[in-house]
């Protein structure tokens, strides 16, 4: 166990080269190797070192800022060098390293500011564990966006990566450092927010400054690159959403052998905003994943599976499970499952727990009223209907399947009737 416990403070060499260059024809592509010197977790002398290591603490990492060179391919031009966000962090930007960072923590930074890039206009916070939003909102501050984002999932959002677009002021920084958390990135710290976060003495805190043109980077591309075990590479252009505005969602119809489905009821403008924030969640989570969002929160997520409608399941149980357990905490600040064990063991009584039980199948785990968003078409109506059945009132989805008319009348038949838009994109992630 103690050697377990020393594989995780250990910070591992890494034989990379400080430059990089790729060449894709006549373009070269150069790199630099981001270095940063951090005090040393021991002796707290300044060590020069890149990623504290790979996606475990064997495997060697490095991260590389593009430091000259464009590629333009098939009319395509790509990220400029001098734009970079996660890949341009300094030592300065680093406020506090705590424990030297590794890969994890700064591909979980990179995708939330890819979903963040999509929720400029208003502030909105996104905790993100092993590559997928935990918990993301909208608020109408900052401190309102980081609550209602860490209770959407208090389970998941232990240990997560935190990223803010707005600036931290110090009632944030108060509702913050009551939870544990690997990383908070922001574009600024105000007075006397950095002094409550950095009693935190593990927490990675990083300033962002270029957060600020998150929308810039909507419309760019980068090449996404994939290894494969023989050593070859598949090389692609990123995703880009599609879906700005409500006039960008189509209403849903289909034909099929000659008879024309047509969705019977259009959407209001609240289901119109949740299904934009949700498909904008949607560019950050691996697939195939299902969904729920309501009134700018994320009420359930599922993620990764291998059949559209397991995942709308999964993100259903997930949703009366993170219910069940904010019910539990608001009220005896106390985790759902601590509390169910003190409840077996004799320290509580078991009629408070049967009351958050109740109340959660009554409301369903939060989904009545809520968008469900699928990243690519449901195959048959029976993820459709996972929803329906849980009191959904709007379904976003690519559209494009040979069955989107038996989609189409699940909704439909629905009391009361759901409506359902069509996105004409899939966003896959893997």
């Amino acid at each position: 166990m103690a050697e377990l416990k020393k594989m995780y403070k250990t910070i591992l060499d890494d034989h990379f080269p400080d430059d990089l260059t790729i060449t894709f024809g006549d373009t070269k592509l150069v790199y630099k190797k981001r270095t940063w010197k951090i005090p040393d977790d021991k002796t707290g002398d300044l060590i020069e070192k890149g990623l504290r290591y790979g996606e475990n603490p064997d495997q060697e990492a490095a991260v590389y800022e593009l430091v000259n060179g464009n590629l333009t391919i098939a009319g395509c031009e790509y990220v400029r060098p001098g734009k970079g966000l996660v890949s341009a962090i300094t030592e300065e930007d680093m406020v506090q390293a705590g424990k030297h960072p590794g890969k994890i923590n700064l591909t979980d930074l990179d995708n939330a500011l890819n979903i963040l890039k999509y929720l400029t206009e208003r502030p909105a916070a996104v905790i993100l564990k092993h590559n997928n939003p935990c918990g993301a909102a909208y608020g109408n501050t900052i401190e309102e966006a980081y609550l209602k984002a860490d209770m959407a999932d208090r389970i998941a959002a232990f240990g997560g990566c935190l990223a803010l677009n707005r600036s931290v002021d110090k009632a944030t920084a108060e509702a913050i450092s009551t939870n544990y958390l690997e990383v908070v990135a922001a574009p600024e710290f105000e007075d006397g927010a950095l002094s409550i976060l950095t009693k935190k003495k593990n927490l990675r805190i990083i300033r962002l400054k270029r957060m600020g043109d998150l929308a810039g980077y909507k419309d760019v591309k980068y090449i996404d690159f994939k290894s494969l075990m023989d050593g070859g590479l598949i090389i692609q252009q990123s995703q880009t959403n599609k879906i700005r505005t409500k006039e960008d969602f189509l209403l849903a119809k289909a034909t099929y052998k000659g008879v024309d489905y047509i969705i019977e009821r259009a959407p209001k403008d609240s289901e119109y905003e949740d299904m934009l924030f949700g498909w904008n969640i949607e560019q950050g989570i691996s697939s195939n994943s299902v969904i729920y969002v309501k009134d700018g929160v994320t009420v359930g997520i599922g993620t990764g599976e291998q059949d559209r409608v397991g995942v709308a399941e999964i993100a259903v149980f997930k949703a009366y499970t993170k219910y069940a357990d904010a019910l539990c905490f608001k009220r005896f600040n106390i985790a759902l499952k601590v509390f169910e064990q003190e409840v077996k063991e004799g320290k509580r009584q078991r009629d408070a727990l049967d009351e958050i039980a109740s109340e959660t199948k009554q409301a369903r785990g939060g989904l009545i009223g809520s968008a469900m968003i699928s990243d690519a078409f449901f195959p048959f109506r029976d993820g459709v209907d996972v929803g329906i059945e849980e009191g959904v009132s709007a379904i976003v989805h690519s559209g494009g399947s040979d069955r989107d008319f038996e989609s189409i009348t699940a909704c439909n038949e629905a009391d009361p009737k759901v409506t359902m838009v069509f996105t004409g994109q899939r966003v896959f992630k893997h």
